[in-house]
């Protein structure tokens, strides 16, 4: 398996980082392969035999999947787990669980570690993680400590700053969004005469007062009105609603469902029964809309999701980041057959947008080749940050932006209009790139087991890849960017360097007679082939059938879904 160009170039970062300062943090957005990006750091420090890491997480299902994605990254290295269920250093790296690790009796039988890894690293002031890094570093004064997270500042304003001097590096929203990992938020900022009010809301020590924000917003006649928003500007979408106190959301839900629109209710006071059940309800189709309180800030991404609501503001840009990355993931065509997602519609009735400024203008989009790092020390904890950071990671410092930003009851325009840089992913990918037919609608690469391609027909690409022992699949529908990007990734998944040959000798070379007997007649006369692009073109010969299969039959789901989402709306 290999990692994707921006990901070696964290992972690093992080190494260097880490031998510099002992410790670092890198910042990296749902989505973005934190999981495989750690996993290669830990490789890459894992060299001696006796060498050993930890891998920390709070969550039980992050420690299996942390464990079967390093596994894929570093198959030589074995590894093993402490948990409520069992308890083994046995293996090079293992994979713990901060609640059963930080008990007395657990933290005593902790061997020298070389590596500590902090998973979702937000959490490592918290005493649990602290006590399990204390006692790393009391076995061993060396010891390495990596932390990577998708938001470093924190709800309660606790900055990371006494557990990590530095960050490494940080893969931005906007990077991702234009890399094709992720898909575009649209924004609207929508005044429905209670920005000024909001504009005067007081905070408590964790956020905006969330009761006064409920007493401006939540009226019959702003509910009826966001309703009526969301209709005109995204009926038909699944859409998240994110709310202030448990009695707005309930307004808001009785709204929708008054309008003929089916919602349900998320909050932190339902029985695990009862949430599972309304969230099954959203994925099954019988709900449209889902209204939440501070549940689904986190932790929940069900891709189909393309709309969210914002009626409350937010204090921290990171909260903002996380609801709006509800609906940011793109949608997996062979679990959603026919579900087509370009963008994310997020209808913003509070402040934070205009707060924080939209997703869409904070973006580093400039889509030129990233140069090597350069840092800033933040003037509030002296922290070592990337330069082109404008909060600070371990503190939460915000750094003056240079366009003051417009007043509150005065910005009503919609932010749709800002137009995202596209990165090259041709230039980028660790493959070679093929426009088979010269009209740029059937892109091909290959490597020794695996094959993938981007086709465009009647207004939309597809993605479609096959590999040794696996029937072709499709592998995404819609935009251009997100179809490459999903065919590269197949590429990488099932390849490894030896196999990404992008700049290898033999690719010019010509094809051999023995490539030749497998192209048709029309292709054999062309004596410019190279043996690579005779390999793709031999490729698509023997997929075509089943490349052609796939892309009409999610040509004839994508129209049927637009009918049944027409006439539900």
């Amino acid at each position: 398996m290999m990692l994707r160009p921006r990901q070696t170039q964290l992972v690093e970062r992080t190494l260097a980082a880490l031998g510099q300062h002992g410790n670092t943090l890198a910042v990296a957005p749902t989505g973005s392969g934190k999981t495989i990006m750690l996993s290669a750091v830990t490789g890459r420090v894992l060299t001696e035999p006796d060498a050993k890491a930890c891998i920390l997480a709070h969550r039980t299902e992050l420690t299996g999947q942390n464990r079967a994605k390093f596994s894929r990254v570093n198959p030589t290295l074995t590894t093993s787990v402490v948990d409520a269920n069992e308890k083994s250093w046995a293996g090079h790296a293992t994979f713990a669980m901060v609640q059963t690790l930080s008990r007395k009796a657990n933290l005593e039988q902790i061997p020298t570690l070389d590596l500590l890894v902090i998973d979702e690293a937000h959490h490592a002031t918290s005493p649990s993680y602290r006590a399990v890094i204390e006692r790393a570093q009391q076995k061993n004064p060396k010891l390495l400590l990596a932390g990577l997270t998708a938001t470093p500042n924190r709800g309660d304003g606790t900055g990371l700053r006494e557990v990590f001097s530095n960050v490494a590096d940080q893969i931005t929203l906007g990077e991702m969004i234009a890399a094709g990992h992720l898909v575009p938020p649209r924004t609207f900022v929508l005044d429905v005469g209670a920005q000024e009010a909001l504009g005067k809301v007081r905070r408590t020590a964790d956020d905006f007062d969330m009761n006064e924000v409920a007493s401006i917003l939540n009226k019959a006649v702003i509910n009826e009105a966001v309703v009526a928003q969301w209709k005109e500007k995204a009926a038909g979408r699944k859409t998240i609603v994110f709310c202030s106190t448990v009695a707005h959301a309930l307004d808001v839900c009785v709204a929708f469902n008054a309008a003929g629109v089916p919602a349900g209710l998320i909050h932190g006071e339902l029985l695990d029964a009862e949430r599972k059940a309304c969230l099954a309800a959203y994925e099954q189709g019988d709900l449209q809309v889902l209204v939440n309180v501070a549940v689904l800030t986190e932790g929940y991404d069900y891709t189909p999701t393309s709309c969210v609501v914002l009626l409350r503001p937010s204090s921290y840009k990171s909260t903002l980041i996380q609801m709006v990355g509800r609906g940011l993931r793109t949608v997996d065509p062979e679990e959603f057959p026919g579900v087509v997602k370009t963008d994310c519609v997020v209808l913003d009735f509070g402040t934070a947008t205009l707060m924080h400024g939209s997703l869409e203008q904070t973006a580093k989009l400039e889509g030129k080749p990233v140069r090597e790092a350069r840092f800033k020390a933040c003037p509030e904890c002296g922290a070592e940050v990337p330069a082109s950071a404008d909060t600070c990671a371990l503190c939460g410092y915000e750094w003056p932006e240079d366009v003051p930003r417009t007043p509150l009851a005065k910005t009503r325009e919609p932010l749709e209009e800002f137009v995202m840089s596209e990165i090259d992913l041709l230039s980028r990918s660790n493959f070679l790139w093929c426009d088979l037919f010269g009209m740029d609608d059937t892109l091909m690469a290959t490597g020794f087991n695996a094959w993938g391609g981007v086709f465009y027909l009647e207004g939309q690409w597809y993605a479609v890849g096959g590999a040794k022992g696996y029937r072709p699949h499709l592998l995404a529908v819609g935009e251009r960017t997100v179809c490459l990007a999903r065919a590269d990734d197949w590429l990488n998944e099932h390849e490894s360097e030896d196999s990404a040959h992008k700049s290898r000798h033999w690719l010019k070379q010509p094809a051999t007679d023995k490539q030749l007997q497998y192209l048709p007649p029309e292709m054999r006369t062309d004596f410019g082939l190279s043996r690579y692009q005779a390999s793709v073109l031999m490729s698509f010969q023997f997929n075509k059938r089943a490349i052609q299969r796939l892309v009409m039959e999610a040509g004839a789901a994508r129209a049927q879904h637009e009918l049944f989402a027409e006439e539900v709306a």
